[in-house]
């Protein structure tokens, strides 16, 4: 649009494109509601005051908000594909979200990341992906590609990342690792990976040009990590809820800190209760005021990647909104992205387009297992690793009685070299049955937990050639869900993948008191050995504060 079609159609000299007439608008940047019209021509806002347009839309008793934001989000953790993610999270008022697609690239390398960028394509949803820092995570384990420095580079040059996802490998980065230093000279624009870092460490880490960290659990933490000149990205997802303790942390002072962030939510739990908007939801319910949580979800947001003209309602900024009939309300009555509507009323208005999987099936490579291969004998001073719900962080345990553990086993599935680490687990207690699935968080070895070798055995066997998770109890799988992408993503439509994770969540149910989806992420995410304090991998129990193998 010209800049003199801009002004005459600000000033009212000619009709606006779009004209919602007489509603409330929320204004993040001097936080009130504003009761006008909102006119847009082409993608961009031309004003708010009293306006004409080509097309006029009541919007008498409603509210309108910017398009809410994502800062970091892994679309594979909902185990579905770019384009059937957009279709369930756009009518929940998203219109933007940071991707990291490290899992999809952790198990395929390049051509995964070639996949997500295809089948991103042709949906209104705005995808920014941010290129994978860490592939793999550590060098303690085992995956299907390793992505260097200078690969970085030549992806950048392939790809149009937006910047480098988030450094998890921080012990690499505070010894100098060359090759973590040389990935973080090619970006502007660095995400954080940083549980419980503090003190110098902190201090070298953000120095560097680190810009957020999602993986705040504590309101001190939070402090210290804005006092290094960092963002908040205050995260609700399946398996990680710390917005109830983070909320806490947040007053008037420091509001333009925070975002919100979902990191990995399943499908289900998504189409439920949707992500950002269930962060401001649940925000509130927990004391913030509706405004305030708005700005982080929209405002703090943009700013916080350097993006200027979206995430609030003024003159020249993207056409990116939603209109509810209450701040609160779960789903827009409509939404819309670049000043055209993409949902109403829950319901996407825009098709996708499937990219090619050929190059990403059957990546799951193991020699058949044995019930043998899983046993395990017991003692009371054997280390346990204790799951809590709610929370990624695993701490170890002794002394557990053993009617509340469990076998869990991370198996390599790449190579078919056979390794398997073994170990006991309390906190996810399975009964006559077993639990396996070619997600594990973030080489995506098999992660399997059950009663006995036998049961696990089967389950792990039942995976096939593609993957996916299985369900046995008593020595029969009672359910199956095949992720053909990876091992770790779904071909099907959201609709299908809802059905089955459920079918899925029903049969975990019946060998696990406890079972949920909730559970079932944090799962996935026991072999992942950059979160404190003790995981397992293929080769065996990891100590993440010491980040070595655990000695007990």
């Amino acid at each position: 649009m010209k800049r003199s079609d801009f002004i005459k159609a600000a000033l009212g000299n000619e009709k606006a494109d779009l004209v919602i007439k007489n509603a409330k608008i929320i204004d993040v940047l001097s936080h009130r509601l504003v009761k006008g019209d909102m006119a847009i021509k082409g993608n961009r806002i031309i004003g708010i005051g009293k306006y004409q347009g080509n097309l006029e839309i009541d919007g008498t008793g409603k509210f309108i908000a910017p398009g809410l934001i994502d800062c970091h989000i892994h679309i594979e953790s909902t185990l579905l594909t770019p384009g059937e993610f957009a279709k369930i999270v756009v009518p929940f008022g998203v219109t933007r979200v940071f991707a990291d697609p490290h899992e999809i690239t952790n198990v395929c390398g390049e051509k995964g990341i070639k996949f997500m960028f295809e089948d991103s394509e042709n949906v209104p949803l705005k995808i920014n992906y941010m290129l994978p820092s860490c592939v793999p995570a550590t060098p303690f384990e085992h995956n299907g590609s390793e992505i260097d420095a200078k690969k970085s580079k030549e992806l950048l040059e392939k790809y149009p990342f937006f910047g480098l996802a988030e450094m998890m490998n921080y012990p690499g980065l505070l010894a100098c690792d060359e090759d973590v230093l040389g990935k973080l000279k090619l970006f502007e624009y660095i995400d954080g990976h940083a549980p419980y870092l503090t003190g110098k460490r902190l201090n070298a880490y953000a120095g560097v040009g680190i810009r957020n960290d999602h993986e705040c659990s504590v309101v001190e933490e939070a402090y210290e990590k804005i006092g290094a000149g960092m963002k908040i990205f205050v995260r609700e997802g399946s398996g990680a809820h710390n917005l109830t303790e983070l909320i806490r942390a947040i007053n008037p002072f420091n509001l333009r800190h925070f975002c919100f962030c979902t990191d990995d939510k399943q499908a289900a739990e998504i189409k439920r209760e949707g992500t950002i908007i269930n962060c401001i939801r649940r925000a509130v319910e927990n004391g913030l005021d509706a405004i305030s949580a708005y700005t982080m979800a929209t405002y703090n947001a943009a700013q916080s990647y350097g993006i200027y003209d979206e995430g609030a309602l003024a003159p020249g900024y993207k056409a990116d909104f939603i209109v509810l009939d209450n701040m609160l309300d779960l789903i827009p009555d409509a939404v819309y992205i670049g000043g055209k509507i993409v949902a109403e009323k829950g319901k996407p208005m825009f098709m996708s387009k499937k990219a090619d999987t050929s190059e990403v099936s059957a990546t799951v490579n193991i020699k058949p297992v044995r019930s043998e291969d899983f046993e395990l004998e017991y003692g009371k001073e054997q280390p346990v690793i204790k799951i809590t719900s709610g929370s990624l962080i695993t701490d170890v345990m002794y002394n557990v009685p053993p009617k509340d553990v469990s076998i869990c086993a991370n198996i390599e599935r790449y190579n078919a070299t056979g390794n398997i680490g073994k170990c006991f687990v309390t906190g996810f207690k399975v009964n006559n049955g077993a639990i396996a699935q070619s997600i594990g968080h973030d080489s995506h070895n098999i992660t399997a937990i059950g009663s006995d070798g036998e049961n696990i055995a089967m389950a792990v066997n039942a995976l096939g050639k593609n993957g996916g998770i299985a369900v046995v109890q008593n020595g029969k799988c009672v359910a199956f869900q095949e992720l053909r992408i990876g091992g770790i993503m779904s071909d099907k439509s959201a609709e299908e993948v809802i059905e089955e994770s459920e079918q899925i969540i029903k049969a975990v149910k019946q060998i696990c008191k406890n079972g949920s989806e909730a559970l079932m992420m944090i799962l996935s995410f026991i072999s992942l050995v950059v979160i404190p304090h003790v995981k397992l991998n293929d080769r065996g129990m990891f100590d993440v504060d010491k980040f070595k193998m655990f000695e007990g």
